[in-house]
């Protein structure tokens, strides 16, 4: 059985084809609707004194990825034109032949790539996870099934709240996507670096807010801490990053940067509500923050 020659106008077509999805590609790449092209984040400034280096590092890692995309493809396609079969010839190349130097060479360049990558990503997430600045404010975050319990440590108060239901109905209310009235909040006062100390009551938990770029692992019988400054007042969405159980996707957060004004006065409602002191770490599935959950009751 022989196959077929493509017809001009099928060569045509295909070619058609080829060229609008690379102008597509182009044009989607300039389009004046979307904040900055390709990547995270807003025009009139990042959103964290980090932002900007985890864009940077995700923007090298790609461009890296790119290249060397384009150099494979480039070769295969070489290889597939110089070296495909002609008319007249019926004996098979060798089945079996050695190159040492270019064996040496695919296997030291992939050991380079990979010291590179490690390098700049040691270097940023060294930078990103540093706790020598002392903090202007420390706030513990407990993960449990499935919500949020927030101990602004410096002001004595603290913020709890329940697992959303109906998550599919949600509206932005907050003005941002992925907010919403009914979610616990947490403030943050703009231009200052917050600590924040993570725990978990229950199982892994994940504490991700999406606009900063970053997230961190919540896991029973250990505190991790990740220090960071807000630099863009507004409000994001947050939400857990692991599975953790059968209610995960109600366990969302609103995250509210704003002046220390606002932020203070914030505090303020909290304590005239009755919600001073901390929230414990006991195991506990109801999520009404009762006071009596609190440390102070421990004690």
């Amino acid at each position: 059985m022989r196959s077929e020659r493509p017809t001009r106008t099928r060569r045509t077509t295909s070619r058609l084809v080829v060229a609008t999805a690379l102008v597509a590609l182009a044009l989607s790449g300039c389009s004046a609707e979307a904040q900055r092209g390709f990547l995270p984040g807003f025009e009139d400034g990042p959103v964290t004194d980090q932002t900007d280096r985890a864009t940077d590092l995700w923007v090298g890692s790609w461009t890296a990825a790119l290249v060397v995309g384009l150099i494979t493809w480039g070769l295969m396609l070489w290889c597939v034109v110089a070296y495909r079969k002609r008319k007249d010839d019926d004996v098979l190349p060798v089945q079996t032949r050695y190159h040492l130097p270019l064996e040496i060479m695919y296997t030291i360049v992939p050991i380079v790539m990979v010291g590179v990558l490690f390098f700049f990503t040691q270097r940023d997430m060294t930078e990103m996870r540093d706790l020598s600045t002392e903090p202007d404010l420390t706030v513990q975050v407990i993960g449990k099934q499935w919500s949020w319990d927030f101990n602004y440590l410096d002001e004595d108060v603290y913020e709890t709240g329940q697992h959303a239901v109906n998550v599919g109905q949600l509206t932005d209310d907050l003005g941002a996507p992925g907010t919403d009235t009914s979610f616990p909040t947490l403030y943050l006062p703009v231009g200052e670096t917050v600590r924040f100390e993570l725990d978990s009551r229950d199982v892994i938990h994940s504490f991700w807010i999406p606009a900063f770029l970053d997230k961190m692992d919540m896991i029973p019988f250990r505190t991790n801490e990740w220090q960071v400054t807000p630099l863009r007042e507004g409000v994001y969405a947050g939400k857990c990053a692991e599975l953790c159980g059968e209610f995960h996707s109600g366990m969302l957060f609103n995250v509210e940067v704003v002046s220390r004004e606002e932020f203070d006065t914030h505090m303020d409602e909290l304590r005239a509500k009755g919600q001073s002191g901390e929230l414990g770490l006991e195991l506990r599935r109801q999520q009404d923050g009762a006071q009596g959950d609190s440390r102070e009751g421990e004690n």
